[in-house]
């Protein structure tokens, strides 16, 4: 049965997923259930506004990050954000979202990002891969 690995920590999660969280990141939580076949990575983080765009650059998505036109639910939990205490993606209107990779470098067989805009200052990232 799949299950929540408490102990991993928020930079574990990031150098798993071989991204580079910005320096003016805040509000960072992730977390890592170990599956029966696959892994599940979350890693989310709010972020200014105006800094947004050049995260979304060096993720380098194969697609264009735009607004949502397909669920970005991934594999199970239904819900996995919830395990952080955030909002999932799909149940904020204006959700832009991509996916970054499939297959990725590394152990990451895929990831998407989802950005929703907080306020006129804020945006949160949301990052799910499986490895």
């Amino acid at each position: 049965m799949p299950y929540w690995r408490e102990e991993v920590t928020v930079g574990e999660v990031v150098q798993r997923l071989q991204v580079g969280v910005p320096a003016s990141a805040s509000d960072l939580r992730s977390a890592y259930q170990k599956g029966f076949q696959d892994d599940a990575l979350l890693l989310a983080f709010v972020l200014p506004t105006a800094d947004v765009d050049a995260f979304l650059a060096q993720l380098k998505p194969q697609e264009p990050v735009k607004a949502r036109t397909k669920s970005f639910a991934g594999p199970e939990p239904v819900a996995p954000f919830a395990h952080l205490g955030l909002p999932e993606p799909d149940s904020v209107p204006g959700v832009r979202t991509a996916q970054v990779c499939a297959p990725c470098a590394g152990e990451v067989d895929f990831m998407h990002v989802a950005v929703v805009r907080l306020d006129e200052k804020s945006s949160r990232v949301y990052l799910q891969a499986v490895d």
